[in-house]
């Protein structure tokens, strides 16, 4: 146990960049963790109105803002990443907020195990709180194609990258446990889920919920599930959205899926994912030969019941027309559809960017006042 939070186990969780660090972070909060992303409240840190931005002005001068007078985090990190001392700087600005958001997080956060995702994890502070070390672990080729398709850069860009960081193998050498993340999601899952069983022996996946006769119920799907949930999701939308068993199964590594089950009977489902203090609905459909008000309002209530277990400071809904037309029942429930533009926050308007659907319209609701990272 940790000597700083005894009642809780922490778990440190890095890897260098593209190794799939946060695909192993959401099976963790898939079997019950309380996951935390270090470099995303890095990022949170330094945004405008938080209290790095102006700091880092004052480091590195206004060239670093963009048209919009927010921190281009791509031209911070070409200089930063080039200079050992610029990076030291910015660290130096950083690593204190992060580590009071996490406090924070770590002391408001119900669940007994948490996991701290971040990438310098070994060389900060940060190691000093954790009970046991996960690595998680790619051949360097891997990284390498990762970056090239996923962030679109150039091959010596991203073996750049990767040889900025500390060796890999030097994680390795300090790890108590090692995942290796360069074979399927089912394969990787089942590394995690076994070294979670040694962390918690009686635990299991969330159990169905024993349905009454014509009462909604919903239920947490697990990647067992994928190929209903694909039905369900190509089923309900009636085709716009199509998803098979592999894209389900992919989609785990980033968000969960909520059934909710009508007598025992799918009627709707809600594809969910948190990402930096803010819940994301990307996907959310129902059955409309049920009763549409009560189906709703169940599935949403275990929405916001599961995002504010983890903290969330807000709650994005991104709704098809049929479900976005209920907009008196929305608003009852604290929804009100918006611009992301309008929301406030960058990190809020940010995530509704970066999760925007086609064909749906955002709706928005605040689900704590206390935010992590507020202004000074």
């Amino acid at each position: 146990m940790s000597t700083k939070w005894p009642e809780k186990t922490i778990i440190g969780l890095t890897g260098n960049i593209a190794t799939g660090k946060s695909v192993v972070r959401k099976m963790l909060e898939h079997l019950g963790a309380y996951g935390i992303d270090a470099d995303a409240l890095s990022h949170r840190a330094i945004a405008r109105g938080a209290p790095g931005h102006q700091a880092v002005l004052n480091a590195f001068g206004k060239w670093v803002l963009d048209s919009q007078g927010e921190i281009d985090r791509a031209r911070l990190g070409r200089l930063v990443f080039n200079d050992g001392s610029a990076m030291t700087t910015l660290e130096d600005i950083v690593h204190p907020l992060v580590s009071q958001a996490i406090e924070m997080m770590v002391k408001r956060a119900s669940q007994k195990v948490i996991v701290i995702e971040a990438i310098k994890l070994l060389e900060s502070d940060l190691r000093n709180l954790c009970d046991v070390v996960w690595v998680v672990n790619v051949p360097q080729e891997m990284q390498i194609q990762r970056l090239v398709q996923k962030r679109g850069l150039s091959s010596d860009e991203a073996a750049q990258r990767i040889h900025f960081q500390s060796a890999q193998q030097q994680k390795i050498a300090s790890a108590n446990v090692v995942i290796q993340n360069q074979g399927s999601f089912e394969d990787t899952w089942k590394l995690v889920v076994a070294e979670w069983k040694k962390i918690n022996p009686q635990s299991d996946t969330l159990q169905m919920v024993k349905p009454t006769e014509g009462e909604f119920t919903v239920a947490r799907g697990r990647p067992r599930d994928s190929a209903a949930i694909a039905e369900l999701v190509t089923r309900l939308s009636n085709g716009i959205k199509t998803m098979n068993e592999d894209d389900v199964m992919a989609a785990f590594g980033e968000k969960a899926f909520l059934l909710l089950q009508l007598s025992g009977k799918a009627s709707g489902v809600a594809g969910w994912q948190v990402e930096n203090l803010v819940a994301r609905t990307t996907e959310f459909f129902i059955d409309p030969g049920v009763a549409i008000e009560p189906a709703l309002k169940t599935l949403i209530s275990e929405v916001e019941r599961a995002s504010i277990d983890l903290q969330c400071e807000a709650s994005l809904l991104f709704l098809p027309p049929a479900l976005a037309a209920h907009q008196s029942t929305w608003k009852q429930l604290g929804y009100e559809p918006r611009p992301p533009q309008s929301l406030g926050v960058q990190a809020w308007t940010d995530a509704a960017i970066e999760s925007a659907q086609p064909n749906t319209t955002l709706f928005f609701k605040q689900l704590r006042q206390d935010r992590v990272l507020r202004p000074i």
